[in-house]
């Protein structure tokens, strides 16, 4: 019988899981936004790391665009990250040789 079997598929996807886990803790994406007037680093598991606020903005004293910013760049980097958990799943998964991956 050519079937598969399930333990070894499973100690597999296992095992591709935590190098996907340790590939993600060493992953930092940046992101920015307002012309790079506000930009935040971000972990691959999605810990805020930095932000940088370039002075002029701060001088304008446009709370409100401010805010904004920081929530569109913080956004982006969520994505970014994102992306990137899905490109390295994506090649993950298709190594290990599963029906219709």
């Amino acid at each position: 019988m050519g079937g598969f079997n399930l333990q070894e598929m499973l100690a597999q996807a296992r095992q591709q899981a935590e190098k996907l886990q340790e590939k993600m803790q060493q992953i930092t994406i940046e992101a920015s936004s307002g012309g790079g007037s506000v930009t935040v680093s971000m972990s691959g598991q999605k810990q805020l790391l930095s932000v940088v606020i370039e002075p002029e903005v701060v001088k304008s004293g446009d709370i409100e665009m401010l805010q904004d910013l920081v929530i569109a760049a913080v956004n982006e980097a969520s994505r970014k990250v994102d992306e990137a958990l899905k490109s390295s799943l994506g090649g993950m998964l298709g190594g290990m040789g599963l029906p219709g991956m």
